[in-house]
């Protein structure tokens, strides 16, 4: 039987941010190889992520605002298999996302 890549945390993580936030640009990148033999790390990855997201969503919003969006967004990872998030988010026009 084939694996169903749709279900990744990848794909989770990217469809509850493009819901919550419509974003004009999305990258969600798993790191999770990078941090083997680190804490949080486990077989099979899926634990650590970069995320880069522009969204109006996030216009006149400050740095830790921004972030505490994403973070409400993706509680139920966070609390479950995410162990790490590195968020770059910027509205429209910014630089840094």
């Amino acid at each position: 039987m084939a694996k169903r890549d749709d279900m990744s945390t990848e794909n989770i993580i990217t469809g509850k941010l493009t819901q919550a936030f419509a974003p004009e640009s999305l990258r969600v990148l798993d790191e999770s190889h990078l941090h083997a033999g680190h804490a949080g790390h486990r077989p099979g990855g899926e634990t650590h992520y970069r995320v880069h997201i522009v969204a109006e969503a996030f216009k006149g919003k400050s740095r830790i605002e921004r972030h505490r969006m994403i973070n409400a967004a993706l509680a139920a990872e966070l609390a479950g298999s995410v162990h790490a998030l590195a968020i770059h988010a910027s509205a429209p026009g910014e630089a840094g996302g």
